[in-house]
């Protein structure tokens, strides 16, 4: 048998960074007396194995954008359909400017990782350049796109499947929350796992677009219909103008497929080192694929003159006219559907690193700010998976309930990134500072005007509970940042304190018989106190009596030198006299440090703790509850 000492107190919970201790600086060594301290020289990183590569990175933070070709050519034919034939004819040249404001995104975001390499993007970016209100603006709608790309992505990806088995189509709700414990088992065991796991599949479907895309350029004409076969067209019998209102809703309703080209920037602090130089790297590969194969789709759209049919969707489509209505075929569907189902690890990978920036900052509890030994921010992880599941289950899996709602909070991201990007450069100042505040500044119009247009058109379908989240979000951490506040205030952080003085001290010990318990407790308690008394709880019931008396013959028997005092209840209740008493102590003892040392037994086994009557985490939360003084739980260990 073993003791362990377990101390808690009535002192609030530190309100500064979680890590500070971690993270203070260490010691130098000395070049000799008087000579400057010199750092050691820097080594590989202990923990370099949980952190991502290139590679990996593109692999667990670009699903999200890759999987958007599968809806974002579509959404663009769709809305250019109510023109008839006439408006599919400017696909490519809507594709070609979303292309154009992916470049400019690329470009902003590389140049955000350079500037803030500890993550945050937009948050980070708005922090620093326009604001604590405006900062948190940016982070509701990174949390808003990320928790939403977790529920649109895995109702995506199990539409996909039940599509292929209609038979399953009851069970889409379970089928969903399956994929969505799936993800989050992967994301508990590190985001280089995750990386791990799902580089295969973004293999297979990255590679499956390019060679659909190259087939289909030396085509003249489709390999197969059968596909579209049966399907009713969806273009307007009452065909309209090709209009610029209707160009800039495609275009506004294409940009979803630029929604996780944020999550790179978001997540530098996961990558190897040096981490600013591999996330830009990865963000640059992220741009050049998402645009080849959106370009390249937009292309065959119009080489292949093809029409959105109800039922089916343009990149099936798509693979029967290049590749033909064979194995290929399915494996492109295969692929979209794995991926579509996996996209949701970009926001695995993203928000709990800027949940962990909130919680640095006060703006969300600190728990999100520690990192398991995988290097696994696990609480924003769980969060993350917690609030998806209530969407899925709201939606009832069904993906077309939470559509209106998504990438509106990515356009808000993208927004306040460029314009705190071109205050950036008009402080710095540095060569060529013109021409990228004027490169921020056009893409902050064009996703200005894409997030006005894309709430506008998505309003009465379910954006204006996005409209009303944000701002609802934003005050949310406003009220956590003054808890922490007046946290901060009582416990006057910042200033030196007065030097520490000894008080007279008294220790109070519950106790209900004697026995080896006992006396290790006391041992503990004479050790800490000047003075130490022994209190029991006594009942008027006469087996109650009985036992009071026995346990009086027995202590005056023992005689450890230690009163005990009798504390008798009305009520079958063991906390609320004992803290009655400990508050009475401190009336009439001002001044005296009373501490209450309650004596418990840990088991050898966990299973074990069940047959235990918790009397001492009762007496715990009753004194915590209601008085000031310290409490001391003495664990006393019982060997197998």
């Amino acid at each position: 048998m073993s003791m362990a000492w377990k101390l808690t107190g009535r002192t609030p919970a530190r309100a500064t960074d979680p890590d500070a201790d971690r993270n203070a600086p260490g010691t130098g060594t000395a070049g000799g007396p008087g000579g400057p301290l010199t750092a050691p020289p820097p080594g590989p990183e202990p923990d370099a194995r949980h952190r991502l590569t290139s590679v990996q990175g593109l692999a667990a933070l670009s699903l999200d954008a890759m999987a958007s070709v599968a809806y974002g050519p579509e959404a663009i034919v769709l809305v250019l359909a109510a023109a008839g034939a006439r408006g599919l004819g400017y696909t490519l040249p809507v594709t070609l400017g979303i292309a154009a404001l992916l470049a400019v995104l690329v470009a902003s975001y590389r140049q955000v990782i350079a500037a803030f390499p500890n993550g945050g993007g937009s948050y980070a970016v708005a922090k620093a350049h326009l604001g604590r209100r405006t900062a948190l603006v940016a982070a509701a709608s990174l949390i808003l796109d990320y928790v939403l790309n977790v529920a649109v992505s895995v109702t995506a990806g199990v539409a996909a499947l039940t599509s292929a088995f209609p038979g399953l189509y009851g069970e889409r709700l379970w089928l969903c929350l399956a994929v969505l414990v799936l993800v989050t088992g992967v994301n508990l065991r590190g985001i280089v796992d995750s990386a791990k796991a799902f580089l295969l599949p973004t293999a297979v479907f990255v590679g499956s677009i390019l060679a659909l895309v190259a087939v289909g350029l030396f085509r003249d004409a489709p390999a197969s219909t059968v596909s579209a076969a049966g399907h009713a067209s969806v273009l307007s019998d009452n065909a309209t103008s090709v209009g610029a209102l209707l160009l800039l809703k495609a275009f506004a309703s294409g940009c979803s497929a630029l929604t996780g080209v944020e999550a790179v920037a978001n997540a530098v602090p996961s990558f190897r080192a040096p981490a600013a130089k591999r996330a830009q790297r990865t963000e640059v590969a992220l741009g050049v694929l998402l645009g080849v194969m959106l370009i390249g789709l937009s292309v065959l759209i119009g080489r292949f003159h093809l029409q959105p049919v109800e039922g089916v969707t343009v990149l099936a489509q798509l693979a029967d006219a290049a590749l033909g209505h064979n194995w290929a075929f399915y494996l492109v569907q295969f692929a979209t559907m794995v991926l579509l189902a996996l996209a949701a690890n970009t926001s695995f990978g993203g928000l709990p690193v800027l949940m962990s920036l909130l919680a640095r900052d006060n703006y969300l509890p600190h728990v999100f700010g520690l990192k398991a030994d995988r290097q696994v921010h696990r609480h924003g992880v769980l969060a993350l998976a917690a609030v998806a599941a209530v969407l899925l289950v709201f939606s009832g899996g069904d993906v077309n309930t939470l559509v209106p709602l998504f990438a509106i909070g990515v356009f808000v991201g993208f927004t306040v990134c460029q314009v705190g990007m071109v205050r950036h450069w008009r402080q710095e100042r540095s060569a060529g500072w013109r021409g990228k505040a004027a490169l921020n500044g056009f893409g902050a119009l064009l996703t200005g005007v894409s997030a006005v247009v894309v709430t506008a058109t998505k309003f009465t379908a379910g954006a204006w509970l996005v409209v009303i989240a944000l701002p609802a979000l934003v005050l949310a951490f406003e009220a956590v940042h003054r808890a922490y506040g007046r946290i901060a205030d009582r416990l006057a952080l910042g200033r030196i304190p007065e030097p520490p003085h000894r008080d007279r001290s008294l220790v109070v010990v519950p106790v209900s018989h004697l026995s080896k318990l006992t006396c290790e407790a006391l041992n503990a308690a004479v050790s800490l106190g000047d003075k130490v008394v022994a209190v029991t709880v006594t009942y008027a019931s006469p087996e109650d009596r009985r036992a009071s008396e026995s346990l009086r013959r027995d202590w005056e028997l023992w005689n450890p030198g230690v009163e005990l005092l009798e504390l008798p209840s009305a009520t079958r209740t063991v906390g609320r006299p004992v803290a009655a008493y400990v508050r009475d102590l401190g009336a009439r003892q001002p001044g005296t440090r009373v501490t209450v040392l309650i004596p418990e037994v840990e088991p050898a086994h966990l299973w074990q703790r069940l047959l235990q009557n918790q009397r001492g985490a009762v007496v715990a939360h009753a004194v915590r509850r209601t008085t000031d003084a310290t409490i001391c739980r003495l664990r006393f260990r019982v060997s197998a």
